[in-house]
C-alpha cells in the first residue's frame, strides 16, 4: 500500500509540475523582409526553426536595423526583455554586438560576421561561403550566355561582396573565357528601384543574362520581361522562379533553417559554446534552385560535379 500511494504521489507531481518555459530568440535584420534575397532568406530560418522546435521556441524579429546606432538599441533591449539567444543577421550589427554582448553574458548572441576576432564568451561568429554558390552560377552563366555579355547588379561594395563578384566571374571564365561581366555597384543594401533601373540599363546595353548578389526581386522581374528578348537570370539567396519562371536558369540560395534550429536546441540543452560556423555547399546552407528545362542535360551534370567535388572539401571555391 505504500508502494501505491508512493507511487500515485509521484503521479500527481509529475503531472503538477510546470512544463518548461519556451527559449525566447529574437532575430535582427538590416533591411525589410522583402519578398526575397539575404534578409528574406533569414527570415525563412526563423521559420523553419519555428516549424522544427515547435513550443519549445518563441521567436520574435525586427526589421530595418541598418543604423549602428539603432542596432545597438535594439540588441539591448531585447537582450533586457529575457531573449537568451540573439542572431544578429548582418554585418552591419557587428560592432553593436560587441558593445551590448558584455552587458548580458547569459544570452547567447549568433552574430554574422567573417573573422575570428569577434568571438567572445558570448558571442559566436557565423558567416556564408556565398562565393561557392557564385562560382556554381558562373560556371552556368558561362554555359548559358549566348553573347557573353553578363549584367551584375550588387548593393554595397564589402569584401563578400566582392569575393562573390568574384568567384561568379572564375566560374564564368572557367567556361567561357571570353565572357564579360558588367558590374553595377548601388551603394544600399535594400532599394529595389535602383536595382530595376542598374539592371533595364545593362539589358539596353547588350546583357542577355542577368545576374545580382543580394538585393530583392526587382532584377529578377527586369529579366522576365525581357524573356522575350532572350534575356535570362542566374538569381542570388533566393530563388526567384516566382518572379521569373521564363528568364531563371537557376539561383544560388540560402537555407538557415537548420543552424538555427542547432544553436537553438544547444542553447536549451545548455551546451551552446561560441564557435565560428562557415556555412557552405557542405554544410546545406548554399544549394543551387532546380535548373530550368533550358539547361542541357550535360551542363547540369557539369555543374553538379562541380558542387560535389565542394561538398567533399575539392575543387574551385571550396
Amino acid at each position: 500500500m505504500a508502494a501505491f500511494w508512493a507511487a500515485l504521489w509521484l503521479g500527481t507531481a509529475a503531472a503538477a509540475a510546470p512544463a518548461k518555459p519556451p527559449l525566447n530568440v529574437a532575430f535582427v535584420y538590416a533591411t525589410p523582409i522583402g519578398t526575397a534575397g539575404s534578409t528574406y532568406q533569414h527570415h525563412m530560418g526563423r521559420l523553419g526553426l519555428e516549424k522544427n522546435l515547435g513550443s519549445a521556441v518563441l521567436t520574435r524579429f525586427v526589421e530595418n536595423v541598418a543604423d549602428d546606432a539603432e542596432a545597438e538599441r535594439v540588441l539591448r533591449e531585447l537582450a533586457a526583455q529575457g531573449h537568451r539567444l540573439i542572431f544578429a543577421t548582418s554585418e552591419a550589427h557587428r560592432a553593436a554586438v560587441l558593445r551590448v554582448a558584455p552587458e548580458f553574458p547569459q544570452v547567447a548572441f549568433e552574430s554574422m560576421g567573417d573573422s575570428r576576432d569577434a568571438l567572445r564568451p558570448n558571442v559566436s561568429p557565423y558567416r556564408v561561403r556565398a562565393d561557392q554558390g557564385r562560382y556554381l552560377a558562373g560556371l552556368v552563366a558561362g554555359k548559358m550566355s549566348r553573347t557573353g555579355r553578363v549584367g551584375h547588379v550588387a548593393g554595397v561594395r564589402s569584401p563578400e561582396a566582392v569575393q562573390a563578384l568574384d568567384a561568379f566571374t572564375r566560374g564564368l571564365h572557367a567556361a567561357n573565357p571570353k565572357a564579360q561581366v558588367q558590374a553595377v555597384w548601388l551603394n544600399t543594401p535594400f532599394n529595389p528601384a535602383k536595382e530595376r533601373e542598374a539592371a533595364e540599363r545593362l539589358v539596353r546595353e547588350g546583357a542577355d543574362l542577368l545576374t545580382q548578389y543580394r538585393g530583392t526581386s526587382a532584377v529578377a522581374e527586369v529579366a522576365e520581361a525581357h524573356a522575350g528578348q532572350g534575356v535570362r537570370l542566374l538569381g542570388d539567396q533566393s530563388d526567384l522562379r516566382p518572379f521569373a519562371p521564363t528568364a531563371q536558369l537557376t539561383s544560388s540560395t540560402l537555407h538557415w533553417g537548420d543552424r538555427y534550429t542547432a544553436v537553438a536546441r544547444a542553447v536549451i540543452a545548455g551546451t551552446w559554446k561560441p564557435r565560428p560556423f562557415l556555412g557552405g555547399v557542405r554544410e546545406r546552407v548554399v544549394r543551387l534552385a532546380p535548373y530550368s528545362d533550358e539547361v542541357p542535360r550535360d551542363v547540369q551534370r557539369q555543374v553538379n560535379e562541380v558542387e560535389r567535388a565542394m561538398a567533399a572539401g575539392r575543387g574551385p571555391a571550396h
